[in-house]
């Protein structure tokens, strides 16, 4: 896929992020993300997707999708809610973060969306589509 390229390097720029960066934190080489970008190396696999979508702050999904390795309409599509739902689970499983998990009482979605939208805050981690973390 030609647009994926640039789709990474949209990425990366927007984290304003070199390429010297990238390869440090994740271990691909300069040389092999620069063909990328370029257009001139297919997109990665799996492996090397999840370690690119960490550090640019999108799903591995994402990744994957762009450079065409799944198609759009083979997902089941969620609501506003349950991705809510499954981004406020995740945030309390994580034994790395304990801010804001202590709650009592029937929590409203919008109550789960701060808490998630705190965690993307703190940690950095994309969970929720359209979010600003």
């Amino acid at each position: 896929m030609p647009d994926f390229g640039t789709y990474v390097r949209q990425l990366r720029k927007k984290q304003g992020l070199s390429l010297r960066t990238v390869s440090q934190q994740t271990g691909i080489s300069y040389s092999y993300l620069s063909q990328i970008e370029q257009g001139r190396r297919n997109p990665p696999g799996p492996d090397l997707m999840k370690r690119l979508a960490s550090v640019y702050q999108v799903t591995q999904k994402d990744l994957l999708r762009a450079a065409g390795y799944l198609e759009e309409n083979n997902e089941p599509t969620l609501s506003d809610e349950q991705e809510v739902e499954m981004a406020f689970n995740y945030v309390m499983n994580d034994p790395r973060y304990k801010s804001g998990t202590r709650m009592n009482g029937k929590l409203t979605p919008e109550v789960k969306r701060f808490v998630v939208e705190m965690y993307e805050k703190a940690t950095g981690k994309k969970l929720l589509p359209g979010s600003g973390a």
